[in-house]
């Protein structure tokens, strides 16, 4: 028997539950990462990725990242190269949605398929170790005089932290519309430039920063969770009277095209990765918080995620 026919019947069998998924292995899972290494979303895909190679869930993972437009370009390559493909998987979230809310992009989400979320994260923002400012009040009350004399810095255009800048605007009083956001391709790319001072606040993940908030190269301001983080030490945006929360989540879709079947057997890979030890090690690492919802829940949170999104962007001023 072909190697190919044999893999695609070892498929049907563990998606109808006849064999156990460990049964069988993927000749290669493709990983479209649409975002510059270093950040959230290439840590996720390639723990996701090691979690299955090291539960022998897949023979191989390669990668590819294709960052920019909050991960538009990605989003493209990914629609227009990898239909029918039930081996190929791209990473997004919440920042894509935001993305695609702003940007308008020729390609549609819709156009690709919902697999699973995996996990969400929230934000942190942070003072470069050197600035005057030392707190979110001393933020709030150089916003209050001059927004555009705060400088955020962030993710792509439409990302969580982007959406939480104007929110935060808006919530003392500010014109959110009015707030000066500098947009990076990468968590790298941020990261550097809040080390150098290049921006008055920056947002992200608490796991990007973590390393650079412990060796006091950066001042950890707030946080845009309901309650403080386990162990970490940080205030919440609500603490400090500014009624804002935003989750930035991140998950999973498959190729356009592919079959019932075939979707099934990739959401039944993930799922199974998600329970391996490699990916518990992650979700300590990297702070993250298990949310796992597959199949067509997936599809519709994302379908409520974007309205919700969309509504809140329009409110502040952003589209």
């Amino acid at each position: 028997m072909r190697r190919d026919t044999f893999l695609k019947s070892m498929a049907a069998l563990a998606a109808t539950g006849a064999l156990p998924l460990s049964a069988w292995a993927a000749p290669n899972i493709k990983m479209m990462i649409p975002a510059n290494p270093g950040g959230g979303w290439d840590t996720t895909g390639r723990a996701l990725g090691k979690a299955m190679t090291d539960g022998k869930l897949a023979d191989t993972v390669t990668y590819d990242n294709k960052g920019g437009a909050a991960g538009a370009l990605g989003l493209a390559q990914f629609v227009n190269g990898s239909k029918g493909d039930p081996n190929a998987l791209m990473v997004m979230g919440a920042v894509m949605l935001g993305g695609i809310i702003t940007g308008k992009p020729p390609v549609n989400l819709s156009q690709a398929t919902p697999v699973a979320r995996l996990t969400s994260e929230y934000n942190v923002f942070v003072l470069p170790a050197s600035s005057p400012l030392k707190t979110m009040k001393d933020v709030v009350e150089q916003l209050k005089k001059d927004p555009g004399s705060v400088k955020w810095g962030g993710g792509s255009r439409g990302s969580t932290e982007h959406i939480a800048a104007a929110m935060i605007a808006q919530k003392v009083g500010a014109d959110p519309s009015k707030i000066n956001y500098v947009a990076f391709r990468g968590g790298g790319e941020a990261t550097a430039a809040i080390l150098g001072g290049n921006v008055t606040v920056g947002g992200s993940g608490y796991s990007e920063f973590a390393p650079y908030i412990a060796d006091g190269k950066m001042r950890a301001i707030a946080v845009t969770s309901a309650q403080r983080l386990p162990g970490i030490n940080v205030p919440t945006l609500k603490e400090q009277g500014i009624d804002v929360e935003i989750g930035n989540w991140r998950g999973v879709y498959g190729a356009p095209g592919i079959t019932a079947e075939q979707r099934k057997a990739l959401t039944d890979l993930v799922l199974a990765a998600l329970k391996t030890p490699a990916w518990n090690e992650a979700l300590k690492k990297n702070d993250w918080t298990p949310a796992v919802l597959s199949g067509d829940a997936f599809a519709k949170f994302v379908d409520e995620e974007f309205a919700s999104l969309r509504a809140t962007m329009v409110k502040s001023g952003m589209v």
